[in-house]
C-alpha cells in the first residue's frame, strides 16, 4: 500500500460516521474518488455514487457500506449521567471503561462509559452489562450541565478509538466493518484511471449508508441506478480466533484471501465468473454459505427492480463490531485486485441468465 493509499485508509477510517450521520465520512471518500470518476450521484439520505462512463446503457456496481454502529443518547438522569440505546448493532458487553465521543451542534464533547469497581462486584449477582445499564459520565452532576454542553436525547455517540497497525501485518481499530470497503472500491476506480483501462459498460462506485440497520442505502440506491450486475463487498467473521465456532460459522481465516459466499441471493453464473478470475489471476480465495439471506448489501441490490445479478466478496475481519476490528492488509489487496481483475474481465451485455 502506497503511502497515498495509507493516508486515505486512515483519515477516512478515523473519522466517524455513524448509521445516519455519515456525511462527513462520504465528503472524505468523494474528495479522494473525484480525480478517478467522471462524474457522481448524491441521494436524499448521503449514499454518494462515482460513475465511470455515464452515458453507457449497461451498468455494473461496485459497492461497500460508509456506515458504523453508534449509540443514541436517549435519557439523561437529574444528577447527570447518560444512558443510550443502539444506533445499529452496538455491543453492550465492551462498552464499560471505552472512551466517547458525542456529537453535538456544538462539537464533540468528551465522555466515558462509567462502571462499577471489581470490589463492589461479587459473588452470583455479579451485575453484567446490558443496555438498560451502560450509563456515559461527561463530568457534569446535573441534567442542565449536560444540556449546557449540547448534550440532548438524540444525540449520537460514537467509541473515541482509532485506527493502528498490528505487526505491520493487520490493520486494527473501529468502524473496518464496512469503511475499509469503500477504501476497497476507491482504490479500485484509482488503479482504472492510473492504468488508462476503457471498460465497455458504465461503472457505478457506490458507497452506501444506514447498512447497519437494514440494509436501507443500498435499497434506495439500486432502485435509483438500476444496475445490470452487481458486486457488494463486506466484512465476515475470521473463525480462527477463540472462541468460534467453525461447524456454525464455516472456516474462514485472515491473510488467506477473500471469502467468496454461496446463498440464494448470489447469482451463481456471476459467482463463477469471479471464481474463474480469481483462479486466473491466481489470487487465493475462500467459500462461505449463507443459508438464507447474506445479511449485507447483496441481497438489496439482488432483490431489487426485477432482479440484479449479484455476488459478494468478502474481507475476513476479526472482532467484528467492536473496537479492535481487525483485518490483514494482504486481504485487502487481494479483494481490490479481485474487484479489478473482474471488471477488466467482463464484456458489456452480458447476460447472467440461467436459462436464455
Amino acid at each position: 500500500m502506497d503511502k497515498k493509499s495509507k493516508k486515505f485508509l486512515y483519515e477516512y477510517l478515523n473519522n466517524a460516521s455513524p448509521t445516519g450521520f455519515e456525511s462527513s465520512g462520504q465528503k472524505i471518500w468523494l474528495e479522494y474518488m473525484k480525480p478517478y470518476i467522471d462524474t457522481y450521484i448524491s441521494d436524499t439520505y448521503g449514499t454518494l455514487v462515482g460513475v465511470i462512463n455515464p452515458d453507457h446503457k449497461y451498468k455494473v456496481v461496485i459497492e461497500a457500506h460508509a456506515d458504523e454502529i453508534a449509540w443514541f443518547v436517549n435519557y439523561i438522569t437529574d444528577d447527570g449521567y447518560i444512558y443510550v440505546v443502539r444506533n445499529g448493532g452496538s455491543d453492550h458487553m465492551i462498552a464499560p471503561s471505552k472512551r466517547v465521543n458525542i456529537h453535538t451542534s456544538k462539537g464533540v464533547v468528551k465522555g466515558i462509559f462509567g462502571w462499577p469497581a471489581i470490589h463492589v462486584r461479587v459473588g452470583k449477582e455479579e451485575t453484567k452489562p446490558e443496555v438498560k445499564n451502560i450509563f456515559i459520565d461527561v463530568g457534569c452532576t446535573s441534567k442542565k450541565q449536560v444540556e449546557k454542553l449540547g448534550i440532548h436525547v438524540g444525540s449520537v455517540v460514537t467509541f473515541d478509538d482509532e485506527l493502528m497497525d498490528l505487526n505491520k501485518k493487520y490493520v486494527t481499530g473501529r468502524a473496518l466493518d464496512n469503511r475499509v470497503g469503500g477504501f476497497m472500491i476507491a482504490e479500485v476506480a484509482r488503479r482504472l484511471k492510473e492504468s488508462k483501462t476503457e471498460l465497455p459498460f458504465g461503472l457505478y462506485v457506490v458507497n452506501a449508508v444506514q447498512e447497519e440497520i437494514g440494509l436501507r442505502g443500498a435499497e434506495m440506491i439500486a432502485a435509483r441506478i438500476k444496475p445490470d450486475v452487481a458486486i457488494i463487498t463486506d466484512v465476515c467473521h475470521d473463525t480462527t480466533s477463540p472462541m468460534y465456532d467453525k461447524k456454525v460459522s464455516g472456516d474462514h481465516k485472515s491473510g488467506d484471501g477473500p471469502v467468496l459466499t454461496y446463498g440464494p441471493a448470489v447469482q451463481n453464473n456471476l459467482l463463477e465468473m469471479i471464481i474463474s478470475v480469481a483462479e486466473k489471476q491466481k489470487i487465493p480465495f475462500q467459500r462461505a454459505a449463507a443459508s438464507r439471506s447474506t445479511g449485507t448489501d447483496t441481497d438489496a441490490f439482488a432483490y431489487s427492480n426485477e432482479g440484479v445479478a449479484s455476488a459478494l466478496i468478502s474481507l475476513p475481519l476479526k472482532y467484528m463490531h467492536t473496537t479492535v476490528e481487525t483485518v490483514h492488509y494482504d486481504d485487502i489487496e487481494n479483494v481490490i485486485k479481485l474487484m479489478l481483475e473482474f471488471l477488466k474481465n467482463l464484456k458489456s451485455g452480458h447476460d447472467f441468465r440461467y436459462i436464455k
